[in-house]
């Protein structure tokens, strides 16, 4: 929504994330690479730099989101639940770049038909657009 150029490389790739365009990305993916790595050492350390960045607050904002992804991932994996058809077809180009189907729950998933592959770029763009417009809209009626 706010048009700035964002590389999602950082979510599968670490040392991609100081260049990826998220705000403080360089201490974000260190706090979830410790926490999903188990190292107390290097979990102490991560949750030092998010506090020095962005506070005691921020620490308790991404640990409670790294903590409730952890929680959808693990129940999506468990039961065996695939990408929705949709989510599949509009992502299989993104996810492909970044390496997805090398992780074991991308098997609960089948891949998408060739017309499902084709179209799901330009639908992707499309909703984007869409989302974009209601932003825009919703933006200029909310009293600030």
């Amino acid at each position: 929504m706010s048009e700035n150029e964002i590389d999602l490389h950082a979510i599968t790739d670490g040392a991609a994330a100081e260049a990826s365009g998220v705000l403080h990305a360089d201490v974000l993916v260190a706090l979830a690479e410790a926490q999903v790595a188990g190292d107390e050492a290097a979990l102490v350390r991560a949750r030092r730099g998010v506090v020095g960045r962005l506070g005691s607050e921020g620490l308790v904002d991404a640990a409670a989101v790294a903590a409730n992804f952890e929680r959808m991932v693990r129940i999506a994996d468990s039961t065996g639940i695939p990408l929705d058809a949709p989510v599949n077809a509009m992502t299989g180009d993104i996810r492909g770049d970044l390496g997805i189907g090398r992780f074991a729950s991308a098997s609960n998933t089948a891949e998408a038909g060739w017309l499902a592959r084709a179209l799901g770029p330009p639908a992707r763009s499309a909703l984007l657009g869409t989302l974009k417009l209601v932003y825009a809209v919703r933006s200029r009626l909310s009293p600030r």
